[in-house]
């Protein structure tokens, strides 16, 4: 969901071209799948279209991206376990760190909540969005 939300972000800044964005899990059981089906509910409903299919951070993430970006600290604490240099680990950081509107120290997981989880993640994604492109985006 946040691949999408910055994407869709960075097409209506007309900066798209500045940016390569990718997704990816900790977990490889997901692997090729899309999205699970409610979230992609709830996001079509809002304009989003999510056709990324998951798949597993590698090693070589780390020297591709400037940024690694994580959805709560068990995800900090899986990808600092994949790498042990500090200009890798520099660049791990909790998303809702951008939040700008939202207090939130993690994005929820939704899976087993009804359908206020999944907006709730959208919203706050929307707001970590919305701070890393005030941040990054117009450098």
């Amino acid at each position: 969901m946040a691949e999408a939300v910055f994407l869709r972000m960075l097409a209506h800044e007309r900066v798209s071209h500045l940016f390569e964005i990718d997704s990816a899990g900790l977990l490889d059981y997901h692997e090729g799948e899309l999205a699970d089906g409610r979230m992609r509910v709830h996001a079509t409903a809002r304009g989003y279209s999510l056709t990324h299919r998951s798949r597993p951070v590698i090693k070589s993430d780390f020297d591709r991206f400037d940024l690694i970006l994580c959805m709560d600290d068990q995800n900090i604490r899986g990808l600092k376990q994949l790498t042990s240099d500090p200009r890798h680990i520099e660049k791990i950081r909790l998303i809702t760190n951008y939040c700008r509107q939202f207090s939130a120290s993690s994005v929820p997981d939704p899976y087993y909540g009804g359908d206020n989880g999944f907006e709730n993640v959208i919203d706050l994604l929307e707001d970590a969005c919305e701070g890393l492109f005030e941040e990054v985006g117009r450098k």
